[in-house]
């Protein structure tokens, strides 16, 4: 079992910056595939970033903007926001799953998650 929790979020203005951590706790001796996923009033929940192993992979909408990085020593996974816009706004989760290599954009892939931090970019 993962227990994961998000800090970081908050509001700033459009072009402003925030970095989100995740921290883990638990059976983190085992590698993990760690995803951010994000989640705005009346939509579905959408991909954002991964990391497993060194590869990482990001959504269109944020590739250029975003970076997923991983501090294994410190069991936490960060997404660094540059240039955050007013469509960033959401909850952001942070999610896991044991392994390593592999990785996807579905939420149904991980099975842990965290409860969220709110991500408010004003125009």
């Amino acid at each position: 079992q993962v227990q994961l929790v998000e800090s970081g979020g908050g509001l700033v203005q459009a072009g402003g910056s925030l970095r989100l951590s995740c921290a883990a706790s638990g059976r983190t001796s085992s590698r993990y595939v760690m995803g951010w996923f994000r989640q705005a009033p009346g939509k579905e929940r959408e991909f954002v970033a991964v990391i497993s192993d060194s590869i990482t992979r990001y959504s269109d909408s944020v590739k250029g903007r975003f970076t997923i990085s991983r501090d294994n020593a410190k069991n936490t996974v960060y997404l660094q926001m540059n240039n955050l816009k007013p469509e960033d706004t959401a909850v952001y989760y942070c999610a896991a799953t044991p392994g390593s290599g592999a990785y996807s954009y579905r939420p149904g892939f991980y099975d842990y998650w965290g409860q969220g931090t709110q991500v408010t970019v004003s125009s």
